[in-house]
């Protein structure tokens, strides 16, 4: 179902990710990027409205939509990076945008999304999100193929359209999208159940993302 013309609102998930993450955000800008506490608590002052006029004007997204949560992510990262002094290389960034997402509840959500991993509900959820297309309506979303290993082995979620590289592009900062991609490994490696391989990304170039979780032996 096509929302024609409505807008993702910041009240709601997007006020809830601010709330849970933008401390962990501004404490890391200290940790890796070294800056003073006084410059950290400036940037993520500088950086709310930034991220609240990058919500407000992103389009809503369909109520099966799975991926709304990573898009909201984004925008955070995209705010806090727009509302430093020094722009941060992919490496520093990656290393950033990984601690500052890794809080003691978001790995206590991995470790608890790693045990239903390769479940009957988790397959179907997979090939429900294949199925949906939904980035055919929303470019800010995903379209993904569903690749199911014959042997038993794990599975592919292999992505053709991403809406982190379609908003990051719209903010300028394009070229630091492999700093977002690569939280799937750490994402992967918190749940305790999963090998996450990898051989292609949109972001650097590829034909797709593939997202390979192969079952831990």
């Amino acid at each position: 179902m096509r929302l024609e013309g409505q807008k993702v609102t910041y009240f709601g998930m997007p006020f809830g990710m601010w709330t849970m993450f933008a401390g962990s955000f501004q404490k890391q800008l200290t940790a890796v990027f070294g800056y003073d506490s006084d410059t950290a608590k400036g940037i993520a002052k500088s950086a709310k409205p930034k991220y609240k006029a990058i919500i407000s004007d992103l389009p809503e997204f369909e109520k099966s939509d799975r991926f709304k949560m990573n898009i909201v992510n984004c925008a955070m990262l995209g705010a806090f990076v727009l509302s430093m002094p020094e722009r941060p290389d992919v490496e520093q960034l990656a290393v950033y945008y990984a601690n500052a997402m890794m809080t003691k509840p978001m790995k206590w959500f991995c470790r608890k999304s790693g045990k239903s991993k390769f479940t009957e509900k988790d397959i179907a959820g997979m090939k429900a999100t294949a199925a949906l297309r939904a980035a055919d309506r929303n470019p800010y979303s995903w379209n993904m193929e569903f690749y199911e290993y014959p042997d038993g082995s794990g599975y592919e979620g292999r992505f053709t359209k991403c809406g982190i590289c379609v908003l990051m592009k719209k903010l300028g900062l394009y070229d630091l999208t492999p700093a977002l991609c690569h939280l799937d490994y750490t994402m992967s490696e918190a749940g305790g159940a999963t090998d996450f391989v990898r051989q292609y990304t949109l972001a650097s170039g590829g034909p797709y993302c593939d997202c390979v979780y192969k079952k831990k032996l």
